[in-house]
């Protein structure tokens, strides 16, 4: 099937813009809950797939041996906004394990948050690489690789023992062998994978719902990585960030990951009407970050009664405003032809 529009943008009462997707909502007997598009269209995972990324760091022991707190896995998980707080855990996160800021290698920019931002603008402050929204997960591979006794230098080469056991445990989650995994660089220079976004959906189910056939290890970490997540929400995002509102508006029920170029990842955890918990992908078909995705993501919370009509006004649907602030229009979801089924 070809995409499907899943937003549209609205000036007046004339729809100026359409931005069309895929979507699908699987429950843990890997029954369609809810589909739009080509839930089967591959695309890159890009930063949702952190939370799996975290996985090894957790089974190396290398998170124990360094005594890594729960904040600091949350980071691990997190495209994080630049805040004063995300920086200085990611910072402890080096010196935890014995390394500097010099040896990661995601590059600078930024911090996403603009009030810290112009902040150091002004104040003529340069960005480090802690500023970056990867430095957790960057943090996390280095204090992994050097646990293992690997090769520091090269921890984000995906032939690096580091990135080959978060490529089997991509593999194992999604249920898509190795070989069928395309491998390509990520904002931060990391490897990153690209699968099926129904595949990427079972990853979710699995991580808050972990089968017995997984083993005792690795469902701790599993657990460790979900109770990270939701208890930390304001370390995943930041200020005014998807995951961060999300998780914050149904506190201990889901977890949320944004993704580059469109994506978002979430899951349901196990509850009474879902007991092996729900998992959901998302891929917006033109990459839009800022518009289509925050409102089609509030929009299917919403239809699966995670949060009520009144939750999060300003994105369900999100008001287009001019440049003397005047509301002017609206970006709104088009998700009524997706039918959920109970």
């Amino acid at each position: 099937m070809p995409s499907q529009i899943l937003a549209n943008v609205i000036r007046g009462d004339t729809v100026e813009s359409v931005h069309r997707g895929h979507l699908i909502a699987i429950d843990g007997a890997g029954e369609n809950l809810l589909s739009l598009g080509s839930p089967d269209t591959v695309t890159f995972f890009r930063s949702a797939c952190k939370p799996l990324q975290a996985i090894p760091f957790i089974t190396s022991g290398a998170a124990d041996a360094f005594g890594y707190s729960e904040e600091e896995i949350a980071l691990a998980c997190a495209s994080h906004s630049g805040e004063g707080r995300h920086v200085r855990i990611a910072q402890l996160m080096l010196e935890r394990a014995g390394l500097a800021e010099g040896q990661l290698q995601c590059g600078t920019h930024l911090p996403f948050n603009e009030k810290e931002s112009e902040r150091m603008l002004r104040a003529g402050e340069h960005p480090t690489q802690l500023h970056n929204n990867c430095s957790g997960k960057h943090a996390a591979m280095l204090a992994t690789v050097k646990h293992t006794d690997g090769d520091t230098s090269t921890y984000d080469s995906p032939d690096n023992p580091v990135q080959q056991g978060i490529l089997n445990t991509i593999s194992l989650f999604a249920g898509v062998p190795v070989e069928k995994i395309k491998i390509g660089t990520d904002g931060c220079a990391a490897p990153n994978f690209a699968l099926p976004l129904s595949a990427m959906a079972k990853c979710f189910l699995n991580l808050v719902s972990p089968p017995e056939s997984f083993g005792r290890d690795l469902r701790d970490a599993c657990g460790r990585v979900v109770s990270a997540m939701t208890n930390f929400p304001e370390l995943i995002g930041g200020v005014e960030r998807l995951d961060t509102m999300l998780m914050q508006s149904a506190p201990g029920k889901i977890i949320s990951k944004v993704g580059a170029d469109g994506v978002w990842l979430a899951a349901i955890l196990p509850n009474e009407k879902w007991p092996r918990g729900l998992g959901i992908a998302l891929k917006i078909e033109d990459g839009d970050d800022r518009r289509a995705r925050p409102v089609v993501a509030v929009e299917v919370l919403k239809r699966l009664g995670l949060l009520s009509a009144d939750d999060l006004p300003e994105l369900s649907p999100m008001p287009i405003k001019n440049r003397r602030g005047d509301v002017v229009g609206e970006v709104k979801a088009a998700v009524d032809g997706a039918a959920v089924t109970s």
